[in-house]
């Protein structure tokens, strides 16, 4: 993938004191007041707020995060998981709601279970959709060096995850000098998910995408979630990147799920596929063990 490709079609405006706005729908500015009774602006405590740094990510980085917190909260109002309240954005940082931290409980762990069930259901316009308010390729990984993820719509979950994950992280580690040895084995991957074979029928979800344990924020509100890597995508992957790293009350998340929108049959034998994606980034981004235990679940696949 070239150097300058992630450009949003619109691109950034520039305000009037010389900084950028990002892309049109990308924006959410705190309330800086209220209507009174009598007509006047009267003054309301602005909310604590908490400042993403943005400043070494990529272009476009800090816009595109936005438009996944946004799309992820439209499901709040159909009882959707609560995300982080975006407060504002521009290209060098990411400003957001600050929440009371709070030990996690039984109780949020069962609710976040049910509230994830109704995010997905929101539905996406096919696999591998982007959020709404963007419109090109999506990253993942450390925000100062994250990994360009494509982003285009595809019929079938498997086609999706064969050529725009597997494949697309194949041959960025084929660039890093990883895998060169094991490429057969992740091809056969590839080719088994292209056939369909892992295909359950269900329709594209509305998946947060980078669901490990540590984008979860336990608060007196609830479970909120953060750091979006949002699109169109099986449920199950979201469940998988919970289980991979295992989430505080998994058991109970995964439970208080499945109660409120049966997983399919076989769920816990793909786990591992899943897994696979976020593995792999693991092992361009991090390195060490990470590059070992991508082949072996890939083996397991293939």
């Amino acid at each position: 993938m070239s150097a300058g490709a992630g450009v949003p079609r619109h691109p950034e405006r520039p305000l009037r004191d010389g900084r950028r706005r990002p892309p049109q729908g990308a924006v959410v500015e705190g309330p800086r007041g209220a209507e009174g009774a009598n007509g006047r602006l009267g003054h309301v405590k602005p909310p604590r707020t908490y400042r993403k740094d943005t400043s070494a990510a990529p272009r476009g980085y800090s816009s595109w995060e936005a438009a996944g917190l946004l799309w992820l909260a439209e499901a709040q109002a159909g009882g959707g998981a609560q995300v982080a309240e975006l407060q504002d954005v521009d290209l060098d940082h990411i400003d957001l709601l600050q929440y009371d931290p709070a030990p996690s409980t039984n109780v949020q762990a069962d609710e976040l279970g049910v509230a994830l069930a109704a995010t997905h259901a929101a539905g996406a316009p096919a696999f591998g959709a982007p959020p709404a308010r963007w419109s090109s390729h999506g990253f993942i990984g450390p925000a100062d060096s994250p990994l360009p993820m494509p982003l285009e719509p595809t019929d079938t979950w498997g086609a999706f995850f064969a050529e725009q994950r597997i494949r697309h992280l194949l041959r960025l580690g084929r660039s890093a000098g990883l895998w060169a040895d094991e490429t057969p084995t992740f091809e056969r991957v590839a080719a088994r998910l292209e056939s369909g074979e892992f295909d359950d029928g269900r329709p594209p979800a509305r998946i947060h995408g980078d669901l490990w344990a540590g984008n979860i924020l336990w608060t007196r509100q609830g479970a909120v979630l953060i750091d979006p890597a949002a699109h169109g995508g099986h449920a199950e992957t979201d469940l998988a990147m919970l289980l991979l790293f295992t989430a505080p009350h998994i058991a109970r998340i995964i439970a208080a799920y499945d109660e409120a929108a049966p997983l399919a049959d076989g769920w816990q034998e793909r786990v591992g596929l899943h897994q696979l994606c976020p593995v792999m980034v693991h092992a361009l981004v991090f390195g060490g063990e990470y590059v070992g235990q991508a082949v072996r679940m890939a083996e397991s696949y293939a």
